[in-house]
């Protein structure tokens, strides 16, 4: 049976050493936040995922979700209590507006708690998870009828949410999509179409299901200038809270997946469904973007989450399966054989693992921050420095982290040799669970023409320009210090051929666009090295402070960390080498072939 152990030390470390949670207190949340209130936060949601989430993930997975003849969806043995335990101690509110029920904690805690529970029960995460997203849209999009209609009972996990926007003939294309509203002239739209992969659409954890539907209004303009965003529920919501007709929206069926079985993912049909409009008419994506870009910062988390799980299980079996004997010389002679975790290539594989966790949660953490700024900070210029950073660096975290988790998952399942392939060891889930995270809520491809087709020139490319002062500034600063010198050199190569990068496209992608399509996965990877990269450099800096003040009783942690650094920078970053080659190779090889001819 898989285990699993919320990282709380080094989420720590993060907060409070590397990027100094304090300097945020004069933000809405923050000045709540004392360290007795982070820790109690850290130990209680660790507890909860450890001992209750964890549990019923393999089980959950092997049971999956069923659909009833009637349409009802029931959810794994287990999920019920599991999602009762969650929303009684009120995580679904961690960060949501105080004014309906929400506790107004920075979201960075939130995220906090995204990777646990997603390490734990990835598939269980996603009810909660979506609800937030819809929350979120809700409270900065809607009406303030509306949101006191929903909010209160979301915010409190008795309602839950969704979020409908891929039909069958549409995914990332939006402009396609057909589902209508047509007006009834007291307020209302009647909804009628199909959506689909639509995860928790159906489920018996929460008394209602409130859907958030994109459909194009009667007369709208084609495209995706005439889509607009309406709140759908399952049961109509009466003026006292209570729950009225049933809405005719149903699951009609749902979908038989690789993963997360324990997480409904519908069809939901759409019969003349009474909707409500959220924001203005034809401006659906303006307000659908905040969930979207939510969720994809959460989908970027899952693929940490899971790369960290799957790392935590690889490192308990080689430290305890008996394999051959070390090429130095017998290690364990009282033993049959020695565990293969004394062979360079294990190390290597769960190195690298590692060295990408501790990195990517950095990252994640750095840009939870930088969120956080944008929503509450009353300083124009850090707000818009901080949305620059949060336009930038999405399309990156959720690329980069989806991509190399699932890696990661394999690599930790290789570990197993043939056990891993196994489906009682457990490393199959987490290698099937992780691979949807590199296709929903923008394919990765996808994450990556936006980040070079999009973002880099958005606003004269300030955002990346700041990026690229800030790594310059940080090793200039540091390039003295002799315990960071090697990282330091390894960075600043790097960064060099992302900045290269940057240029050949600037020269090369304009006038011919397919070099920017060409390059754009390569770029994206490249992109994120050197973030991960400076992630390390940060904590590497943080970790030999600590270590120089006494180390407060975390001398081996701290060290470790300067290890994991150092292969980081040995073994990783050179790999910004290579992309940069495949970048400027252009596009003529990709595009010759004939479509005939594959």
């Amino acid at each position: 049976m898989p285990s699993y152990r919320a990282p709380t030390e080094d989420v720590t470390f993060l907060l409070h050493d590397v990027f100094g949670i304090e300097k945020y207190g004069n933000l809405p949340g923050f000045s709540d936040l004392s360290p007795d209130m982070l820790e109690a936060i850290l130990s209680e949601g660790a507890k909860l995922c450890e001992e209750v989430l964890a549990p019923v993930n393999r089980s959950g997975d092997l049971e999956g979700c069923t659909r009833h003849e009637d349409g009802r969806v029931t959810t794994p043995k287990g999920y019920k209590e599991a999602y009762d335990a969650y929303t009684g101690g009120g995580w679904v509110g961690l960060s949501a507006d105080p004014e309906y029920g929400g506790q107004g904690l920075p979201y960075t805690v939130g995220a906090i708690m995204n990777e646990f529970a997603s390490s734990a029960n990835m598939a269980f995460s996603m009810y909660p998870g979506l609800t937030m997203g819809a929350i979120a849209a809700l409270n900065e999009h809607a009406s303030p009828e509306i949101k006191r209609t929903y909010l209160p009972k979301m915010i409190d996990g008795s309602w839950s949410g969704t979020m409908n926007l891929t039909e069958p003939h549409c995914g990332t294309d939006l402009g396609l999509i057909k589902t209508k509203a047509v007006p009834q002239g007291d307020g209302t739209y009647k909804i009628t179409g199909t959506k689909i992969f639509i995860s928790a659409g159906e489920h018996d954890l929460a008394e209602n299901i409130i859907h958030l539907v994109l459909a194009r209004i009667e007369g709208a303009p084609e495209g995706v200038k005439g889509i607009s965003l309406f709140v759908v529920p399952k049961f109509m919501p009466q003026p006292d809270g209570s729950l009225g007709a049933r809405n005719p929206v149903s699951c009609g069926s749902i979908e038989h997946k690789m993963g997360i079985h324990g997480n409904a993912t519908c069809v939901m049909n759409y019969d003349g469904a009474v909707g409500w409009l959220v924001g203005a008419e034809h401006r659906g994506l303006n307000a659908m973007f905040v969930m979207m870009n939510e969720a994809r910062l959460g989908v970027a988390i899952q693929g940490l989450a899971q790369s960290e799980v799957a790392y935590q299980n690889a490192v308990a079996y080689a430290k305890d399966r008996l394999q051959g004997r070390a090429l130095t010389g017998t290690k364990e002679p009282a033993k049959a054989a020695d565990p293969i975790i004394v062979h360079p290539d294990v190390r290597r594989t769960l190195l690298s693992i590692r060295a990408f966790n501790e990195a990517a949660r950095a990252f994640v953490l750095w840009t939870a921050l930088k969120s956080d700024v944008a929503h509450r900070s009353e300083d124009t210029k850090a707000r818009q420095e901080a949305d620059d950073h949060l336009g930038l660096m999405t399309p990156v975290l959720k690329g980069v982290l989806t991509d190399v988790g699932f890696d990661n998952a394999v690599k930790a399942q290789q570990m197993f040799g043939g056990h891993g392939y196994v489906e009682e060891w457990g490393m199959s889930q987490f290698v099937r669970d992780a691979r949807i995270a590199m296709i929903y809520e923008g394919a990765n491809g996808i994450q990556a023409l936006d980040l070079v087709g999009r973002k880099l020139p958005r606003d004269g490319g300030r955002a990346v320009m700041t990026f690229f002062n800030e790594v310059q500034g940080f090793i200039k600063a540091n390039e003295a210090d002799e315990g960071m010198k090697p990282l330091l050199g390894a960075l600043g190569k790097s960064l060099g051929h992302l900045q290269q990068a940057t240029m050949w496209f600037m020269q090369n992608a304009m006038a011919k666009p397919d070099n920017a399509g060409a390059g754009s996965t390569d770029y994206m990877h490249l992109f994120g090295l050197v973030a991960l990269g400076y992630m390390w450099a940060l904590q590497v800096k943080a970790a030999q402070a600590k270590l120089a003040e006494g180390a407060n009783g975390s001398t081996e942690r701290l060290e470790t960390k300067l290890v994991l650094a150092r292969f980081f920078a040995e073994r990783m970053l050179p790999e910004t080498g290579a992309q940069l080659a495949r970048i400027t190779s252009g596009a003529d090889a990709i595009m010759s072939l004939p479509a005939d001819r594959f």
